[in-house]
């Protein structure tokens, strides 16, 4: 298996306008998260990067939404990123517990520990809270540009796309139950996506009967705290205490009281 850590620093877009097709990929993953922002309930969400942070959640009926991305230029961060919060998306200005719902859209491509960025999500995260991940998936149309010389130096085909079974495995350790795994755009994603019939048809055709080689994939989890239940100690009661009668001192007295009688 290959290591999870990148060895250069990654380029982390600033937009969707920076990526092949970004509208397109944008307009699929809020469509496929519309019916899900109904189900998520809490007080607080958050979107780490910049990309999360241009995804429509207003349906959600969590009112507070808080974006935080990371900036290119310290001198000059406000231009930057139109988050709300700027920061490094594996060290995130929250207190522990404190976010309902987390959104890592295209995050883990673009960072230099996509470990430790999930557990950053993990920490911040109350239980019960949702997390939200997509990405690219590298066993697909889109993961084949990788293999082509021309391209794989081209962002995003330079940067390390993980399966989405390996995030999910990622998330199991730390406790996620898996809501939902998704995958959208059956296409390489390289070019501009063609409008004819036959690449109509096999887009249609890949979407329903070749769901797992979708070039995008979401997936939705659940953070899983098992409570502690406290083992109370087993109190043993001590038997009573009972003397020990030894026969054999009265048979001794009786026979000393009978031995002097006798003397007399």
């Amino acid at each position: 298996m290959k290591p999870a850590l990148a060895f250069r620093q990654p380029h982390y877009p600033k937009s969707w306008q920076d990526l092949p097709n970004g509208n397109t990929i944008l307009s699929a993953i809020e469509e496929t998260l519309q019916p899900w922002w109904q189900k998520f309930f809490g007080y607080h969400l958050l979107k780490v990067g910049a990309l999360s942070h241009e995804i429509s959640s207003q349906t959600s009926p969590i009112k507070h939404q808080v974006s935080c991305c990371v900036s290119r230029s310290m001198s000059a961060p406000a231009s930057d990123c139109k988050a709300d919060v700027i920061a490094e998306l594996d060290d995130l200005p929250f207190i522990e517990h404190s976010i309902d719902v987390c959104l890592l859209s295209h995050a883990l491509e673009f960072s230099l520990d996509p470990h430790h960025v999930i557990r950053e999500a993990n920490r911040v995260i109350i239980p019960n809270g949702y997390l939200i991940i997509t990405g690219f998936n590298p066993i697909s149309l889109a993961g084949l540009n990788r293999a082509i010389p021309y391209r794989r130096k081209q962002m995003p085909w330079n940067e390390h796309f993980f399966s989405p079974m390996r995030v999910k495995d990622w998330l199991h350790l730390m406790g996620f139950e898996i809501l939902a795994d998704e995958r959208c755009l059956h296409s390489s994603l390289a070019g501009k996506m063609s409008e004819r019939a036959i690449a109509k048809y096999w887009r249609k055709f890949a979407s329903n009967y070749l769901t797992s080689l979708g070039s995008v994939y979401v997936i939705i989890a659940k953070k899983r705290v098992l409570p502690l239940t406290p083992i109370k100690p087993k109190w043993q009661i001590r038997a009573k205490f009972n003397p020990v009668k030894v026969p054999t001192m009265n048979v001794h007295s009786r026979g000393d009281s009978n031995f002097s009688s006798k003397t007399k």
